[in-house]
């Protein structure tokens, strides 16, 4: 799949996947870095507004298919966020990564970038 072809597919995966919690346009939820009564952090934005460009694809990656399990997350790490690796295949979860940072400026997909180092290769292996 070209580059294009994957950001397209990542558009429509994460509209029908990922929009509901994260947003249509990345924003994340209200109140994202304050907790919830029931403990839970809201879903924080995929935009620059959010620490997404912070995290290697690697860690995206495991944390779409896996959820926020070691050693991806915190053990016994209290979140709504599924594990989508039952019904997302690793194309759908690279194309998922790939439209979000497509929404980046290219000064911050420059340091998320930097960030990957040798993670990208393995990811793409």
């Amino acid at each position: 799949m070209s580059a294009n072809g994957l950001v397209t597919h990542g558009q429509a995966v994460y509209k029908q996947h990922c929009a509901a919690c994260h947003g249509a346009n990345l924003e994340g939820q209200k109140n994202w870095k304050s907790r919830n009564a029931d403990g839970k952090l809201p879903a924080p934005p995929h935009d620059e507004t959010g620490h997404t460009w912070h995290h290697a694809d690697e860690l995206l990656f495991g944390i779409i298919k896996y959820g926020l399990v070691p050693p991806y997350g915190p053990k016994n790490y209290k979140t709504d966020m599924p594990a989508l690796g039952s019904v997302l295949n690793d194309q759908d979860i690279r194309a998922i990564i790939a439209y979000i940072k497509s929404r980046w400026t290219e000064e911050t997909r420059k340091i998320q970038a930097e960030i990957n180092g040798d993670g990208i290769k393995r990811l793409n292996q």
